[in-house]
């Protein structure tokens, strides 16, 4: 696996940086894409986090295979990815996740449901008065961490609560086109203090598989340090 950080390059003229394609949500998905594929048919075989450093788009990616930059407009920074892990080790994280729960209708029909809207349904935000209603960052730290502490076991690790915040609560819509129907979901940024308890299934599921859904779009790659 590799772990890259791939920054535009400094002192582009503004014909490069209107190459680079358009700065909206589907405009960073097909920068990233194009740095990887190198087919019609390819299947993704990278995770990524987009990030804006000093005014520019720069990406963070975990990948199978190293990115290649055919246009001259990136800035690559790569290396192997091979963590080495304990059970015990403490680390600092930040992932960004698209908080979804899936349930099943009465005709057995999986239906996607966002945690943090949900948590707004469930308290009837909308026709509380103003003085009774909870503060939207409280509803999103219960539900975010109610949704990623559920998780701890398939992802081999467990949280400090009291260290973990969720914030950074976003609706998207993507265009791809304009006959195209418009690409729609959430993301929720979590940053704090993780103890690992499986070291195997915490890098192979977690490290390079990602968190969640929605991972074509930015969402899954979780970024740690020791601490």
């Amino acid at each position: 696996m590799y772990f890259s950080m791939i920054k535009l390059r400094r002192g582009l003229s503004p014909r490069d940086f209107a190459s680079v394609g358009r700065g909206d949500g589907y405009g960073i998905h097909r920068q990233i894409w194009d740095l990887f594929s190198d087919g019609p048919d390819r299947r993704r075989d990278f995770l990524y986090r987009f990030e804006t450093i000093d005014g520019l788009p720069a990406y963070y990616t975990v990948s199978e295979r190293e990115p290649t930059d055919s246009s001259g407009l990136w800035e690559i920074h790569q290396k192997t990815y091979n963590p080495k892990l304990i059970s015990g080790d403490r680390l600092s994280f930040a992932v960004r996740v698209n908080p979804i729960r899936s349930k099943r209708d009465e005709s057995g029909r999986q239906h996607r449901h966002d945690v943090v809207m949900e948590e707004k349904r469930k308290v009837d935000f909308k026709k509380l008065p103003d003085a009774k209603r909870p503060h939207v960052a409280t509803l999103i730290q219960q539900a975010g961490m109610a949704w990623i502490k559920s998780r701890e076991s398939e992802y081999g690790f467990t949280l400090d609560d009291s260290c973990t915040r969720a914030d950074g609560y976003q609706q998207h819509k993507m265009l791809k086109g304009k006959s195209a129907l418009p690409v729609k979901f959430s993301s929720l940024e979590f940053n704090g203090i993780l103890r690992i308890t499986d070291p195997e299934r915490f890098i192979e599921r977690c490290l390079f598989e990602g968190i969640g859904p929605a991972k074509g779009f930015g969402c899954g790659l979780m970024l740690v340090r020791r601490v």
